[in-house]
């Protein structure tokens, strides 16, 4: 590489979960407190991050086909972009990347992208830098102040993964379940807040997992943190993803029914209904196990609403196996649920079983598979018909007067009105979708 003026401009490009979200948006501040801005909508940026996840299958071969179109792109603009590659398909496949891609200057994992700042000047030098150690706390404390939300925010509390499902990179990729301290949590909380978030969702690989110590000194679990985020001046919401059957405790159910602030919403991942194939994933719940923990989470709080993941085709899922979890969703009613065809990932454990699954039959039962969700989600919306609940505004609507916000339940909703963004309003639920609901505002909730 020839060495290069300094970028002026940068755009991030966030691919898969929430915590990617949040990573983006921590890489996007870091390059903010360099001086480097946002590209304008439109234009090229001089700097481009491509956030990657490593989940789905082919995400490297996306990663390339990205790489390509930026290159070609900055030919005929007449520019050279930089280029960096973050998140977890430069963790798991770094040396590849830049074996395979000479347009790449970057490549940095998810828990050393605190770094992107020298690492930037190296490249501009015409040194191409690579990084993917795994200092979590380093990176956190490195960051900048959160000094810019949304009405509604993200904060990771916890990375990384203990759990070694058959199926799943992220234990290689993100390393070791490590949790944020309790006092540093508080303080980006807080932050966030001042700079407008009334809702702050709480994300972790295995958010539940997350241990701490308070002020005191004293032992905290998940729900202790709950507690006390929820004891915060003009916090009004909080929510949190993705939790693990495994971690959940009676503390954290006795949340929800204690807790105002605690959005009725619970996303808890089964995967499938079908105890020999939950074994072969190596989860460590059975099905009976599963919804004995949603029973326990609806005494709580009876209106709450349910989300799950879903994998079809795992090796040696049969037709029975596939039977038992759409018998499953029949018996817990999805409010919504994401569902995936199995993907095999290179070197874990179920991308060399036997009985690979063929993918029209996977096609097949995902459609059957979301059918089912989808029935459930729009039943669940048009349940809520005729409620009037608390909407938080988070952006503007596609006509004239029309506004967007989630209700409690995670819920879409529009509907029209003098407000701002940000507002907490009083909408009644008149007119339900697949996807969303309409409203009528009926009045604004002080902060």
């Amino acid at each position: 590489m020839r060495q290069r003026d300094l970028p002026r401009t940068y755009r991030v490009k966030s691919f898969g979960c929430q915590m990617n979200v949040y990573d983006g948006e921590r890489m996007a501040e870091l390059l903010s407190e360099q001086g480097i801005t946002p590209a304008p909508e439109g234009e090229e940026a001089d700097l481009v991050v491509l956030n990657t996840c490593h989940i789905r299958e082919k995400a490297a071969e996306k990663v390339y086909s990205d790489i390509g179109r930026l290159v070609k792109a900055g030919e005929e603009a007449g520019r050279k972009p930089m280029i960096a590659v973050a998140g977890c398909v430069a963790q798991a496949e770094g040396e590849e990347i830049m074996a395979r891609a000479p347009a790449v200057g970057m490549v940095v994992g998810p828990q050393a992208y605190h770094r992107l700042p020298e690492m930037i000047v190296k490249a501009a030098s015409g040194t191409r830098a690579t990084d993917t150690d795994m200092p979590a706390d380093a990176k956190f404390a490195a960051l900048p102040k959160r000094r810019k939300s949304g009405p509604s925010a993200f904060l990771t509390i916890q990375e990384g993964c203990d759990k070694f499902c058959t199926y799943c990179v992220v234990p290689y990729t993100r390393g070791a379940e490590i949790s944020r301290p309790f006092s540093d949590l508080l303080r980006e909380a807080e932050r966030l807040v001042e700079a407008g978030a009334r809702e702050i969702t709480l994300l972790g690989q295995n958010v539940n997992a997350w241990t701490g110590e308070d002020d005191k000194g004293r032992a905290l679990g998940f729900d202790g943190l709950i507690r006390a985020l929820a004891d915060m001046s003009g916090l009004a919401r909080i929510r949190y993803t993705t939790s693990h059957p495994n971690d959940v405790t009676d503390g954290l159910i006795a949340a929800h029914g204690e807790v105002d602030k605690l959005m009725p919403y619970l996303h808890l991942p089964v995967q499938s209904g079908s105890d020999p194939v939950l074994k072969a994933m190596n989860r460590s719940h059975t099905v009976e196990s599963y919804l004995r923990l949603l029973e326990r989470f609806r005494a709580a709080r009876p209106d709450i609403a349910l989300s799950g993941d879903f994998i079809v085709g795992f090796p040696g899922e049969s037709e029975a196996d596939f039977a038992a979890t759409l018998a499953l969703v029949d018996a817990v009613g999805y409010a919504q649920a994401y569902s995936f065809k199995y993907s095999p990932r290179p070197g874990t454990p179920a991308a060399i079983m036997d009985d690979q699954i063929a993918a029209e039959v996977m096609d097949e039962r995902l459609q059957r598979l979301q059918a089912a969700i989808n029935r459930d989600q729009y039943a669940f919306n048009k349940a809520s018909l005729g409620t009037t609940c608390e909407v938080l505004v988070e952006r503007r609507g596609k006509l004239p007067g029309q506004w967007l916000g989630k209700t409690p339940w995670l819920q879409s909703a529009w509907f029209e009105g003098d407000v701002q963004i940000g507002d907490l309003v009083q909408v009644e639920l008149v007119e339900a979708g697949p996807n969303s609901l309409a409203g009528m505002l009926r009045e604004t909730v002080a902060a």
